[in-house]
């Protein structure tokens, strides 16, 4: 009879188990940031206080440009990642399979070390107009017109060049999923080349183009780098100016929201691109595109509409960083590369490592829990990627350093000992803010790898008294390991090339790559930058490899 009344009892009163009660845990640690920002930008209206002047002075300027500049990138991302996508996959001609992941190679330079690369090579010193002056007898720059290098214009161009391969890898993956029933009949119907572009391929490649640019968009808008050299002002070089400038954590935290609404209206309007267009196939036999053989004149016209944007995203800014690296060798042994490089390889080692666990650990809580909660949580946590790294400094470095204050304000109260800042004063925030921002990556890896074991695996060896820890160990791990090593490369190399965040969060005197490239450069000492820029391009082509292989 006792036991009969307990078990009801228990049933009433379960507790969430320690799987789900870490989702939970997980989610709201990844979205505190995102809500941090909107507190500290709403605190001076909470306390009675107007908004910050920076609305009526400066917000309208930064917004304009901003708009500016991805409504630049956007367009000419769409133009040649579309393009270049639909002749690699409807086309054979001259060096079609090299190009085909050539094309993908810029994803190895950031937008940043591209910028600095086209500022040295066109800039009133650099090798071009000082070999123009000398051909055409100019004496200075009165004498000729050359086109502003350092403008909105110059920075849509960079960004462009290194942002196409996302809408080109989802284009072609969209035009290569087709059927090619669709193209024989536009062709026994007459219809050209660029009608068939027209009126199949482009109406059906439509979601996965506006997936690209909406992924383009946003990483635009968290750009700093390339921005702030180029002297643009744009909503995120605002939150610097208005934070470190002005002093004013509010007024910079009212324009990381305005990042934010760029965000989530960009991708609202991606949802509801690929919502209102849906497409099936109508056969049960998917026949792929035979790729048609371009001869003559017209193959060697499309390989060089492909190699162009290689070769401005890629072969061009590497190859000025190459040439100043090799030329000053001695630079490769500076103390503060090789500090920059171990802190570096430190931070972003140990946020891969956290963030794939922390995601593994999210994903199978969600899992194991059954309940409707964390399910809608899991989508939520990837608003992080999403998010500029500025507006994540904002949200992670105010609540930080008012924790920070107080624990140390609290231990000496207590013992007498000065503790320091612990959180701040160290790697712990920039471990958080890369947990946070590229926490989508993992938990989208961990996610599919958990989705494509069977369930009777782990049904199995549950009914045979395996505890949830034993199954994940014993059962998923060596049939997942793969996909979360891939995970846990991509996310170090995201970790690597980010600036933003990095530039905000880090301690005092306390240099990675990222940011003592951005510093050298800033100073016009290209040569002392260019080693950490090598080393920054080698880790992205680790993430290309990764890319080419997974979409082989």
């Amino acid at each position: 009879m006792q036991t009969a009344r307990s078990a009801p009892s228990r049933t009433l009163l379960r507790l969430p188990s320690l799987w789900s009660a870490g989702a939970a845990v997980i989610a709201c640690v990844v979205l505190a940031p995102i809500l941090a920002v909107i507190w500290i930008a709403l605190s001076p209206v909470l306390g009675g206080e107007n908004l910050v002047q920076v609305w009526p002075a400066t917000l309208p300027r930064y917004l304009r440009t901003t708009i500016l500049l991805m409504s630049g990138v956007g367009l000419a991302t769409a133009m040649v990642g579309t393009g270049a996508a639909w002749l690699v996959a409807r086309y054979r001609f001259p060096g079609a399979r090299w190009i085909e992941w050539a094309l993908l190679m810029p994803l190895a330079v950031p937008a940043y070390v591209g910028a600095y690369a086209l500022v040295d090579l066109l800039e009133y010193a650099g090798p071009v107009q000082t070999f123009l002056r000398g051909l055409m007898g100019w004496n200075s720059a009165r004498d000729y017109w050359f086109p502003e290098i350092r403008s909105l214009g110059a920075a849509i161009v960079v960004l462009s060049a290194a942002l196409y391969p996302y809408v080109y890898l989802l284009t072609r993956a969209a035009l290569r999923e087709q059927s090619g029933g669709g193209e024989e009949v536009a062709m026994s119907l007459g219809v050209g080349p660029l009608g068939r572009f027209r009126r199949v391929a482009l109406p059906l490649a439509r979601p996965a183009i506006a997936a690209g640019v909406a992924i383009v968009m946003m990483e635009t808008v968290n750009d700093f780098g390339t921005v702030d050299y180029f002297a643009v002002q744009t909503l995120t070089t605002g939150i610097f100016t208005t934070w470190l400038e002005a002093n004013s954590a509010p007024g910079a935290a009212q324009i990381a929201c305005v990042v934010l609404a760029l965000v989530v209206a960009l991708l609202l309007v991606e949802r509801v691109s690929r919502r209102r267009s849906r497409f099936y196939l109508l056969s049960s036999r998917h026949r792929p595109v035979t790729r048609q053989p371009l001869r003559g004149v017209a193959g060697w016209v499309a390989a060089l509409l492909c190699f162009i944007p290689i070769f401005l995203g890629f072969l061009l800014p590497a190859g000025v960083i190459l040439s100043h690296a090799i030329g000053h060798l001695d630079f490769w042994a500076e103390p503060g590369l090789i500090l920059a490089l171990w802190h570096t390889v430190a931070v972003g080692g140990i946020a891969a490592a956290v963030t794939v666990l922390a995601a593994v650990f999210l994903v199978y809580g969600v899992r194991l829990s059954g309940q409707s909660l964390p399910r809608r949580l899991l989508p939520v946590t990837t608003i992080g990627y999403a998010a500029p790294g500025a507006v994540l400094g904002v949200g992670i470095l105010i609540p930080l350093a008012r924790i920070d204050h107080w624990m140390a304000d609290g231990v000496e109260a207590v013992t007498g000992f000065d503790i320091g800042l612990v959180l701040t004063g160290s790697a712990f925030a920039l471990v958080l803010a890369y947990t946070v921002r590229f926490f989508a990556i993992a938990q989208g890896a961990a996610d599919g790898a958990f989705g494509r074991v069977t369930p009777s695996l782990p049904m199995a060896a549950r009914s045979l008294g395996r505890t949830p820890r034993r199954v994940l160990r014993e059962v998923y791990a060596p049939l997942i390991r793969g996909s979360l090593a891939s995970a846990l490369l991509l996310v170090f190399v995201d970790c690597v090339k980010e600036l933003p965040a990095t530039l905000l969060l880090r301690p005092f005197n306390y240099d990675t790559l990222a940011t003592r490239v951005h510093e050298q450069a800033s100073l016009e000492q290209l040569s002392r930058a260019s080693p950490g820029a090598v080393l920054i391009m080698l880790v992205g082509l680790v993430a290309v490899g990764l890319l080419a292989r997974a979409n082989r």
